[in-house]
């Protein structure tokens, strides 16, 4: 790395098609590599097939569990929100809840959902389509229907819905919530009513001090890498969208604790059902949420199916020790 000056950005990206084999690995992949000694591969998530034999699947996770590491800037500042949010909940045992909220504007804007349904909410969304876009959503012949996609479970919760979700899952306002999120849309209206739901609520803005963050402000996957990290370490994750990060948090949560960890992933299509009934009452809808978190914690220790990704269910093939120790548990990261 020296004649890089030891920055990876300065090493030429080598672009890789997603899912390759392991044969094109072979023949193009390593010749580059044994050339230059170091390669970049951006993107690098689904570069690799899962049809890969034992001992490549075995490598894998040994890379993916193992061998990866945030950097120390990161990994320092992620460990010590950590120690924080497990001194602020030292009355609970250390023990907190993560939640991963994607309610930032781009979010809201590519989902075509309708929220307040304001004239200031309808100008944000088709400005912010258009700027993250440009005219996507504005061919000719395409339809939005956003009360089919809401229906489909495919919009983000909003603040209110998910502190109503936990509320009704049984977690009281005493609850220690750790907010893993991007800057919330709207976030002054938006956010009042989950954080009178849960006064204990702190995010890394709120742990951590201005200092402390202002190397990583101008980088959303570093400051996502902390978010990670705290996320990791906690008692329970709720994951509320689909995505890279959840999903690589749930099997690396696996992975770390035995293969089961507590993760709460909400059915988005009976939520929505639930939550457009002006007729149900709560004690209606917190049986339901009560239903949905047993069914959430009865998963127990969960196997990979034939379609599933080693990413999120990493046993067996990534778990032959199945009883990990707590220095395991504490200096795997990534």
């Amino acid at each position: 790395m020296e004649r890089y000056d030891n920055n990876m950005t300065n090493v030429q990206n080598f672009r890789v098609k997603a899912w390759a084999p392991v044969q094109y690995y072979r023949d193009v992949v390593l010749p580059r590599l044994l050339e230059e000694r170091v390669i970049r591969i951006s993107p690098f998530a689904n570069r690799l097939s899962f049809d890969v034999p034992p001992a490549v699947q075995r490598l894998r996770c040994l890379a993916n569990y193992e061998a990866l590491r945030f950097s120390n800037p990161i990994l320092t500042t992620g460990e010590t929100l950590v120690a924080r949010m497990k001194e602020r909940s030292a009355s609970h045992g250390g023990k907190y809840v993560s939640v991963h909220l994607r309610f930032e504007e781009d979010m809201v804007a590519f989902s075509c959902c309708v929220f307040d349904g304001g004239e200031q909410e309808a100008k944000d969304m088709k400005e912010a389509r258009e700027r993250g876009w440009k005219g996507k959503f504005t061919k000719p012949g395409r339809t939005i229907r956003p009360g089919a996609i809401r229906l489909n479970g495919k919009c983000p919760l909003t603040p209110l819905e998910v502190g109503l979700m936990l509320r009704g899952m049984g977690f009281d306002k005493n609850t220690y919530i750790y907010l893993a999120s991007g800057k919330i849309y709207n976030s002054e209206k938006y956010m009042a009513p989950l954080l009178e739901m849960f006064p204990n609520l702190l995010t890394k803005d709120m742990l951590a001090l201005d200092k402390e963050l202002d190397p990583f402000k101008n980088y959303s996957s570093r400051m996502a890498a902390i978010d990670y990290t705290v996320c990791l370490h906690s008692e329970v994750f709720v994951t509320t969208q689909g995505g890279n990060f959840p999903h690589f948090l749930m099997g690396h949560r696996r992975f770390l604790y035995g293969g089961h960890s507590k993760t709460i992933r909400p059915d988005k299509r009976k939520l929505a059902l639930l939550f457009d009934n002006p007729k149900i009452g709560w004690k209606s809808f917190k049986r339901h949420m009560m239903n949905m978190r047993s069914h959430s914690d009865s998963k127990g220790f969960e196997l990979k199916r034939p379609n599933d990704s080693v990413y999120s269910y990493p046993c067996p093939d990534c778990m032959c020790r199945v009883n990990r120790t707590e220095d395991s548990r504490s200096s795997s990261v990534t």
